[in-house]
C-alpha cells in the first residue's frame, strides 16, 4: 500500500476546514490502495517523510512567510529526508526519486511570501510539484473547499499507480 503524508499547521478553524477538505479528497472512495497519514507540522518527522510516497503541505501565511511550525518541520527533516544544497546555498542534486507533493496556503491578506518560502525549501528536496498551489486569501468559501478537496484527491490519485 502506498502512503500519502499530510503535514499541516492548522491553528484556526479556517485552516482546519481546508485541512478537512484536503483529507476528504485524499480519502475519497475512488482512491484505492493509498493510506493517508496526517501529522501536525510540529509532530511530523523525517521517518514520516521517508515512509511516504507523496506529501501534502498546508500552512497559514504569517507575516509574509510560512508558519513557524512548517519551517520547524523543514528544519528538522531536511537533510535526513534527502535535502541537498550546493556550495553556494542553492538547491543541489538529490539522491532519491521525486515524490509528488501539493501545497495549500491560507492568508488573511496575502499568501505570496508564504508560497515562495515553501517552494524555496522544497526545490532542494527530492519532491516534484504535482498540482497547482491552492492559495486562499480572506474568508474560506465553498469554492476553496472544493479546490482543497481536489488537491487532496489529485495527489492521492497519482499514488494509486
Amino acid at each position: 500500500m502506498t502512503s500519502l503524508l499530510i503535514v499541516h499547521h492548522s491553528p484556526t478553524p479556517t485552516t482546519g476546514r481546508l485541512l478537512d477538505a484536503v483529507f476528504a479528497g485524499a480519502s475519497d472512495d475512488a482512491i484505492e490502495g493509498v493510506e493517508v497519514v496526517v501529522r501536525p507540522a510540529l509532530e511530523a518527522t523525517a521517518d514520516d517523510v521517508l515512509a511516504a510516497d507523496g506529501i501534502l503541505l498546508g500552512t497559514s501565511a504569517n507575516f509574509g512567510y510560512m508558519s513557524g511550525a512548517l519551517k520547524h518541520f523543514f528544519d528538522t527533516i531536511f537533510l535526513e529526508a534527502g535535502g541537498a544544497l550546493g556550495e553556494d546555498g542553492s538547491a543541489g542534486a538529490t539522491s532519491r526519486g521525486r515524490q509528488p507533493y501539493g501545497l495549500w496556503v491560507h492568508g488573511r491578506y496575502d499568501t505570496t511570501g508564504a508560497v515562495r518560502s515553501v517552494q524555496g525549501v522544497v526545490q532542494a528536496l527530492p519532491w516534484a510539484q504535482a498540482a497547482e498551489v491552492l492559495e486562499v486569501v480572506g474568508d474560506v468559501e465553498q469554492k476553496h473547499l472544493d479546490r482543497a478537496y481536489d488537491l487532496g484527491g489529485t495527489v492521492a490519485a497519482l499514488l494509486m499507480g
